[in-house]
């Protein structure tokens, strides 16, 4: 089977995606060298197999699977074509999604932070689908040195070397800017500085087994 292993992969966390978004709202995806396997559009998340996984390549060919891919294949494929990433999920969040509506972006206020860069920059708004809003993500990330973006009046994309550590990253910045929004309701948030996330950023390099 084609992407045989990233198939499994979409399979084994897609259901994570709906404890991040409502609905059949977000889409992830994994790579292998010129292709991905990406979540099918439109279904529940936990009513497919991996041989309905969609695999796509960077030409927005379908090569494999029973369904159909994600509307947002063109995101997908130009975050890999032009930023070094292994997975991607997108999001509808509540609190990541209020940040876009806001069009503001994630400051250094939490040391987590540095999991993704050291702010979460804001895409400029295209129709969902498009050329247009995959170019305005790449873009943002270039810009903020990020590997996340909000998309404004829409939602969060986040990317990493593989799937669990972007799920697990996405679930990090949803947090983070529901601690932002609730601090701005009590007073103005302290941000760290640069020095400081360097310091942090230098700690994770022998952080965990």
């Amino acid at each position: 089977m084609t992407l045989e292993a990233e198939r499994d992969a979409v399979v084994q966390w897609a259901p994570d995606l709906a404890d991040l978004t409502p609905g059949r709202t977000g889409n992830l995806s994994v790579r292998a060298e010129d292709a991905f396997a990406v979540t099918p559009t439109g279904v529940p998340y936990d009513s497919f197999d991996a041989e309905d996984v969609p695999v796509v390549d960077f030409e927005g060919e379908q090569l494999a699977g029973n369904m159909k891919p994600s509307s947002e294949v063109p995101m997908h494929r130009y975050l890999y074509r032009d930023i070094d990433a292994g997975a991607i999920v997108h999001t509808h969040s509540t609190w990541a999604t209020t940040m876009s509506v806001l069009h503001e972006p994630l400051p250094a206020i939490h040391y987590m932070i540095v999991a993704v860069g050291h702010e979460v920059p804001v895409a400029e708004y295209a129709p969902y689908g498009s050329q247009e809003l995959a170019e305005n993500c790449v873009e943002a990330m270039e810009e903020a040195d990020s590997q996340a973006c909000f998309i404004e009046n829409h939602g969060l994309v986040v990317t990493a070397e593989d799937l669990p550590t972007a799920v697990e990253n996405t679930g990090h910045i949803e947090n983070l800017c529901q601690v932002y929004l609730q601090a701005r309701n009590v007073g103005e948030p302290t941000e760290l500085s640069t020095a400081d996330l360097e310091t942090v950023e230098e700690k994770f390099e022998s952080y965990g087994q």
